[in-house]
């Protein structure tokens, strides 16, 4: 049996999703827009969070190159 996959969890693979999709990388603001339009059940101030500590949480996955844009570190 799967084991469920936790809010934040699920926040965080959409934020990883949306990086491999644009290696350019991605402005916070759109990121949060992004995940709230795949999926609209998910708290805006919950995907603020996880978006806030995506760096932290995925040290050896994302960097920013600059204030406000997350990008996946092998785009580097």
């Amino acid at each position: 049996m799967a084991r469920k996959q936790t809010i934040t969890g699920r926040i965080n693979q959409l934020a990883l999703d949306f990086l491999e999709k644009h290696p350019e990388g991605v402005r916070w603001s759109e990121l949060l827009r992004m995940i709230q339009e795949a999926d609209p059940a998910l708290h805006p101030k919950t995907v603020n969070g996880c978006v806030w500590k995506l760096v932290e949480n995925n040290p050896d996955t994302v960097y920013k190159p600059e204030k406000g844009l997350f990008r996946l570190k092998k785009y580097r």
